[in-house]
């Protein structure tokens, strides 16, 4: 049973399960514009302090069809469910697209968005991937201002420093609340799935972020509290999905088979909510920090720094989470991924740590093969910690 407030988690749910239909509705009651973006570095905060409500655009429930001619099918799932989405209308809400970067999948997808409504303004602003260069900052810098004078022109208003500054504030605040659900979870003192997990974060990429933070503050107002935590499920480690949530019924199954999964590495999860903007004098100086210091906090395989990896960094939250296991999820045809997951496992067989694969698909997976694989894995871990007879 859910420890986590249902009427709240109920108003999440609707906005998460339906983006489109949450972004139509604010668009009508508030006649202001909505501008989609895309994972994993768009800063949200210059959109809403234009007075726009920003919506990160989310893979769809629905088979793909028109889309099945615009990409190859070697795209992973999330691009092909935009380039979909494109074509048959779904995304006419919005009234402009951003990204601050992409792979190559991601940029084929925002052209599909291209052909398919060439009314539609969309601006690409590629932040600097090599982050230890003397010039990467400056550069950012520049990129930022960029998006701030791209959203102002579409949204037809002007930016101030007061505006996102405070912009600024609701969003760290949002963030913040969000940790502080991770931090409760990793303590074992309240049980919240996986799929709940994502829920709270999935749903902040799409609400206004001032209703949200509302939600969120009752959840944990309410959120029922134990003394001790469980010892009878093996802790686990979600790792993967830099672009878009894992399908509900594969973090069902994980949990359903022995699992407790008490700490992730997703892009719709911490990776999104681990860093703050800093609150100085110069906002969109501060967002490009907020940049830079993400990847040191949650450092992702599509960046390059020499000063983190994504081994040690996730070595490191195994020990703070006391997570005996990982679970990599892993999209289909998602090169990044599939490049450093050789390293990554690598680093994980040295430190003998149990580890499994899931390579996901839009399409959806087989879901009792997916259970015979995750409760194999269990039991090899719960024999792999299970002591030496005399």
């Amino acid at each position: 049973m859910s420890e986590l407030h249902a009427p709240s988690l109920a108003t999440l749910r609707i906005a998460a399960d339906d983006p489109v239909s949450y972004a139509q509705n604010w668009k009508d009651t508030h006649r202001r514009p909505v501008i989609g973006s895309f994972p994993m570095n768009f800063p949200s905060e210059i959109v809403h302090a234009a007075g726009a409500l920003p919506v990160i655009v989310q893979e769809s429930k629905t088979p793909i069809t028109e889309g099945r001619s615009m990409l190859a099918e070697f795209y992973c799932g999330y691009t092909r469910s935009v380039a979909d989405q494109a074509a048959i209308g779904e995304l006419d809400v919005f009234d402009g697209f951003v990204a601050a970067d992409h792979c190559v999948q991601l940029l084929g997808a925002v052209d599909a968005i291209r052909y398919a409504r060439p009314e539609k303004p969309v601006h690409f602003a590629q932040f600097t991937s090599a982050m230890d260069d003397a010039w990467t900052k400056s550069r950012v810098d520049g990129r930022i201002d960029e998006l701030k004078t791209e959203i102002e022109t579409v949204v037809g208003t002007v930016v101030t420093a007061e505006d996102l500054t405070r912009s600024i504030g609701l969003f760290n605040a949002n963030r913040r609340l969000l940790r502080r659900f991770y931090d409760l979870r990793r303590s074992g003192l309240t049980r919240i799935t996986a799929g709940e997990m994502q829920l709270l974060v999935k749903s902040s990429m799409v609400m206004d972020i001032e209703e949200h933070t509302a939600v969120l503050e009752t959840l944990l107002d309410r959120l029922v509290l134990r003394d001790q935590a469980p010892d009878d499920l093996v802790r686990l480690h979600l790792s993967g999905h830099f672009c878009h949530a894992p399908k509900p019924e594969i973090l069902d199954v994980i949990e359903e088979s022995g699992g407790l999964v008490v700490d992730d590495d997703l892009y719709t999860g911490y990776r999104y909510i681990s860093t703050d903007v800093p609150e100085s004098d110069d906002p969109l100086k501060a967002l490009s920090t907020w940049y830079m210091q993400r990847n040191i906090n949650a450092p992702c395989p599509t960046r390059v720094t020499s000063k983190v990896d994504w081994d040690t960094y996730l070595l490191d939250s195994l020990a703070k989470s006391r997570s005996v296991g990982v679970v990599v999820l892993m999209a289909k045809f998602c090169e990044p991924h599939m490049l450093y997951y050789p390293e990554l496992r690598k680093a994980l067989e040295e430190h003998d740590v149990p580890s499994l694969l899931i390579e996901t698909e839009h399409e959806g997976i087989p879901v009792e093969t997916l259970r015979t694989k995750m409760e194999t894995f269990i039991e090899r871990i719960r024999r792999h910690a299970a002591p030496v007879p005399a």
